[in-house]
């Protein structure tokens, strides 16, 4: 799953759920249920969600949404997988992430090239 994200060093909850098109208390559920997804909190307690968190939540997503895998069964599968990337398993692989960022970065391109003909 791509995320048409910006780039910044926190997400907040609401707009993760809205990139993963879930409620937010999912993303609560997951951060309880994943003991390796601990997102930071602000001074007012909210959660700020890093990077690393969030390619955690596309992990997840992929195999319980995309694959239909148990909350168990990917617990294991995280569990073995210590890069903790997802390829055909379900794990992404270095080179599906620099695919991503390029196809980001094109995306990005293309925009501005559209804006420049107007």
């Amino acid at each position: 799953m791509y995320l048409n994200l910006p780039d910044k060093l926190y997400y907040k909850i609401g707009e993760l759920a809205t990139a993963f098109d879930v409620n937010a208390s999912l993303l609560r559920f997951w951060e309880k249920e994943f003991n390796f997804l601990n997102p930071k909190k602000d001074k007012t307690g909210k959660r700020i969600y890093t990077k690393k968190d969030v390619e955690l939540l596309q992990q997840i997503y992929f195999l319980v949404k995309e694959k239909g895998h148990t909350l168990e069964g990917v617990k294991l599968k995280m569990k073995e997988n210590k890069q903790n990337v997802l390829n055909e398993d379900g794990f992404i692989s270095k080179n599906q992430t620099i695919i991503a960022k390029l196809e980001k970065i094109k995306n990005e391109l293309n925009q501005i090239k559209n804006s420049l003909h107007l």
